[in-house]
């Protein structure tokens, strides 16, 4: 968040971002970051990404508007997954 903030690039931590489900707001989900109001960014500091773990970041892009996500994985071997999810598909 500090570099990206260098970059003079929007980033904020625990954004809530309103979900809906067949229009109809059913609650709240709290993204660890939010990059230019267009992306979302998981953290996790794992032994390995998990399939649990790209699907959760699927089912927040088909929960909200924003159509980009990252997964970045701190853990023994970082690893990055990039999700999109088109919002004509939601």
């Amino acid at each position: 968040m500090i570099e990206l903030s260098k970059m003079g690039i929007a980033c904020e931590k625990q954004v809530p971002i309103d979900v809906y489900y067949e229009g109809e707001h059913i609650g709240k989900y709290f993204a660890d970051l939010l990059v230019n109001n267009q992306v979302i960014v998981e953290l996790k500091a794992a032994s390995g990404l998990l399939k649990e773990h790209e699907a959760q970041l699927l089912n927040y892009l088909k929960a909200t508007e924003i159509e980009v996500g990252l997964l970045l994985n701190f853990g023994v071997k970082p690893q990055i997954s990039r999700k999109l999810f088109e919002n004509r598909f939601k």
